[in-house]
């Protein structure tokens, strides 16, 4: 595991029948099952391994709407207010804390690029202040140089990824909705076209409506029902480091790197957008629809290895559905670290904070980023699949985002108005070119 992972009593039996059926415990599928259990609906989330164990748990923890895509910034606006009325109606601990985020730079191209999202997000009011040289250097003082600009976003912040997913299942839990893990969904059923159960290895739960949050399995499932989702999972290493005495930023991007502070005083290192992607099956099938995320990022994304084919999440193979399947193979994802990936953001970190230097590296993963073809996830009913709902792709920011994507998907299942426009994820637009599409951050 990544790193110590809070443990979620559920039961092992599945109920016969529920009014929605969750597919995957990540922090997508427990907020969707969340805000539906909220309106009355019975819900039922089933996990092939552990509530929020694979990406869910692996990622920086950043909740942020500095420097989002367009399409994403509503969804990232009001995730930040969700973050908070979750833990004020709950009172379940996720770890959020607006603490803002702090970006420096020496580059006045990237400086540029940030005044200019700063004056966008002004349209949407966000709020976001441009550093001067001068304030930079002081709001980066732990680097020990001086910097030519920076942003800071105040109303930003982290939760801890430990902790969220699991706390946002108990908070399901007392609403009365239920949570299996070691409880993997196997395939759908259907009658006369559109969903009327969610097949499992523990039995058949009868359903109008099934939820799609498999995150980096998503497009193998879809796969099973003759759905073309197209999904690169890239394999991103993460670094942790053990805790200092001295205090540094709690969330600090340079120019190569990332670090975020633990509650412990340790600290989380990481490469924006750093990753491997394995040769699989699946990568192979769905190439061409990639070329435009690859070229525009190319520099940070490097060949892979055989990790994807060992964990079989990106099999074209169809699989029975009264025997175990890969995801039953494969509980939990848990793939080996890039040691020249580890070994590079650990020099970077130290060089951007030398403080980290007299840390020790206590523990390295890595997790499956599930990505679309331009970098928005992909939310909706799935076209010719009625009450099929697609929730994943969510592309390295599904952490952050995850209360208003569940609010969303809630919104969608119950023709409730959407609290933001659904548009722009709508699953159909992946059957056209991602050219000129793709997210910028």
């Amino acid at each position: 595991m990544s790193q110590p992972l809070r443990l979620v009593q559920t039961s092992p039996n599945p109920p016969a029948r529920a009014d929605v059926v969750v597919i995957g415990g990540g922090i997508i599928g427990v907020f969707t099952a969340y805000y539906l259990a909220r309106r009355g609906l019975s819900v039922a989330v089933v996990e092939k391994g552990r509530i929020g164990a694979e990406q869910s748990s692996r990622n920086w923890g950043w909740c942020r709407q500095q420097n989002r895509d367009a399409r994403e910034l509503p969804m990232a606006t009001k995730s930040l207010e969700l973050w908070e009325q979750f833990a004020a109606d709950t009172g379940e601990d996720t770890g959020f804390n607006r603490h803002g985020l702090l970006y420096l730079s020496d580059d006045d191209d990237e400086i540029a690029r940030w005044a200019r999202w700063r004056d966008f997000a002004k349209t949407a009011g966000v709020t976001t202040h441009m550093l001067s040289g001068r304030q930079a250097s002081q709001r980066g003082q732990a680097t020990g140089r001086a910097w030519k600009g920076g942003v800071f976003s105040p109303t930003d912040g982290t939760a801890d990824p430990a902790k969220a997913a699991p706390a946002v299942a108990a908070a399901l839990m007392k609403l009365g909705g239920s949570v299996h893990q070691n409880c993997a969904a196997r395939g759908i059923e259907l009658e006369g076209g559109r969903v009327s159960g969610v097949i499992t290895e523990a039995g058949t739960i009868k359903t109008r409506t099934a939820v799609l949050a498999g995150g980096a399995w998503a497009s193998s499932f879809c796969h099973q029902l003759g759905v073309q989702f197209p999904l690169a999972t890239v394999r991103q290493s993460i670094v942790r480091v053990s805790p200092l005495e001295q205090r540094l930023p709690d969330a600090l991007a340079g120019p190569r790197v990332a670090v975020t502070r633990r509650p412990d005083n340790s600290y989380i290192l990481a490469i924006s957008g750093r990753g491997r992607v394995d040769p699989t099956p699946q990568l192979m099938r769905f190439a061409p629809q990639f070329v435009p995320m690859f070229a525009k990022r190319w520099r940070n994304v490097f060949p892979g290895g055989l990790e994807g084919i060992r964990w079989g999440h990106e099999t074209r193979a169809l699989w029975k559905l009264d025997a175990p399947t890969p995801m039953e193979r494969a509980r939990i994802l848990d793939p080996k670290p890039d040691p020249a990936s580890v070994r590079e953001t650990h020099r970077r970190a130290v060089d951007l904070l030398p403080a980290l230097g007299k840390a020790l590296i206590a523990s390295t993963w890595a997790g499956y980023i599930d990505s679309t073809p331009d970098g928005v996830p992909g939310v909706g009913e799935v076209p010719g699949v009625p009450g099929f709902i697609l929730a994943a792709g969510f592309s390295g920011h599904g952490f952050g985002i995850g209360p208003g994507a569940g609010h969303l998907i809630a919104d969608l299942v119950t023709g409730a108005e959407p609290i933001f426009d659904a548009a722009p994820f709508r699953p159909e637009r992946f059957k056209k070119s991602a050219w000129g599409k793709v997210a910028d951050f």
